[in-house]
């Protein structure tokens, strides 16, 4: 039995498929017996998904070509000044191969009559947040991963709204392109890992679903770099082992994948079956505030990458106090004339907004990059967004004249101050103030028939 749904009239329909429908990922299109329409979706256990995944479609770029209809069909790329490298681009620009990231000389040399345009992150950071409020006003259970895409768990979408998480989200889906005048797509599944996953399947504005009877086998001749966790440098890693695809680690035993690559291996093992407990938390909207400049010049000289750290932490503390929350640890970027990017971070005893203790511990994270290395780009930011309610609690007691103690933590982890000079107790966010950033609760939805839930 396939549960069907049109996107155009909103009829919701069943049937037994005595024919192969044509496929949007493991979901499949189906022709709308009132209106014709040729976008109806169906699914086995459309009724009882309930985890969505939405992603704006060419985000900033479309912002753009909405704004200026004349571009609607030219290659509009984003970002890709004279040294710096392309942010987004349309889908017309990635028919000739340009993808984000890109550097922007690779850019025009592959697509000579691209529109390059300077990033408006205001304009785009406003139209996003227009678009979290509409996803807001279906269910409070939303996980920003960007200004542009987000989880939503609409477990509670048939007692709130009478329609099922599908029904909800081809609402939504339509809403954003009408009120916004950009598409989205989105991906409907089981769990967060598919959910993703489902919503790349049919880009531009799809609609994708992968349900459990599947899972295993449509992940089964994927490649392994679609799995979250497996970057370039761990996609070798794993080619060198002879594992190309999803299926190949599923034929693997947890401890085998754990043995070889340590704890990720278990959520290898997991996630290569479609197997994803995670819940979908209310975070915060960002967990992470930085500032960082492409340089028009190659530098390797200290002091003047010392300059350009102040300015970048000052922006950076602007940012903090004006949207009055604190960073817990400071984070440098560097990035170097042959595009290989240097990330470093300490982790303060506290959270602090103050822009001299940022500063000082950004100045030591840089003095150790400075080894003759050109770079191209330098970034100063702070992690682990807290309330500025938390921040700097030696200040409480007037001592604001000497900088407040840091604890030096290298990228492995352990402390770079020896056992001696380790730093005093120093109050820390209470263990209730910890709870409510990172925690919620999470609906549990109750048992109800397939049928029942589709509305017959």
């Amino acid at each position: 039995m396939l549960y069907a749904l049109c996107p155009d009239c909103h009829h919701k329909w069943r049937f037994h498929a005595d024919r192969p429908l044509a496929k949007s990922g493991e979901g499949a299109y189906a022709p709308c017996p009132v209106c014709g329409g040729k976008r109806g979706i169906a699914h086995a256990e459309l009724p009882e998904l309930f985890i969505g995944h939405l992603d704006c479609d060419a985000f900033y770029a479309s912002i753009e070509k909405r704004d200026r209809p004349e571009l609607m069909d030219q290659p509009v790329i984003i970002g890709g000044g004279h040294r710096g490298v392309v942010s987004t681009c349309c889908y017309v620009a990635r028919k000739f191969g340009v993808r984000s990231a890109m550097p922007a000389f690779k850019a025009r040399e592959l697509c000579p009559d691209g529109v390059f345009l300077k990033p408006d992150m205001a304009k785009y950071q406003r139209e996003g947040y227009r678009v979290r409020d509409m996803m807001r006003a279906i269910t409070p259970d939303i996980e920003p991963l960007s200004i542009d895409e987000a989880f939503l768990d609409l477990t509670n979408a048939q007692g709130t709204h009478g329609k099922t998480a599908a029904e909800c989200l081809i609402d939504l889906q339509a809403e954003i392109r009408r009120e916004v005048g950009i598409t989205v797509s989105i991906g409907l599944s089981y769990n967060k890992f598919l959910a993703k996953i489902a919503s790349d399947l049919n880009k531009p504005f799809g609609f994708s679903m992968i349900g459990s009877a599947e899972a295993v086998s449509f992940l089964a001749d994927k490649p392994v770099r679609m799995m979250w966790g497996v970057g370039p440098a761990m996609e070798r890693k794993l080619r060198d082992d002879g594992i190309t695809t999803i299926g190949q680690m599923q034929q693997l035993d947890i401890h085998a994948l754990q043995g070889r690559y340590g704890s990720i291996g278990k959520r290898f093992f997991h996630f290569s079956r479609g197997q994803d407990n995670r819940r979908v938390e209310q975070s915060s909207e960002r967990k992470s505030l930085s500032s960082e400049t492409t340089f028009n010049e190659d530098i390797s000289d200290l002091d003047e990458l010392v300059d350009i750290a102040k300015r970048l932490t000052a922006r950076v503390a602007s940012d903090l106090a004006r949207k009055e929350i604190a960073g817990h640890t400071v984070v440098l970027k560097l990035k170097s004339a042959d595009f290989k990017t240097r990330t470093r971070n300490m982790r303060l005893t506290y959270p602090t907004l103050r822009e001299d203790l940022i500063l000082e511990t950004a100045l030591t994270l840089l003095k150790k990059e400075v080894d003759g290395t050109r770079y191209r780009l330098l970034g100063v930011g702070v992690a682990d967004l807290f309330p500025a309610d938390t921040a700097d609690p030696a200040d409480l007691f007037g001592e604001t004249e000497e900088t407040a103690p840091v604890e030096l933590i290298e990228d492995n982890g352990e402390s770079a101050l020896p056992p001696a000079r380790l730093i005093p107790q120093i109050p820390r966010p209470t263990a209730e103030q910890l709870r409510e950033s990172l925690t919620r609760r999470y609906r549990q939805h109750k048992k109800t028939s397939r049928q029942h839930r589709f509305g017959f």
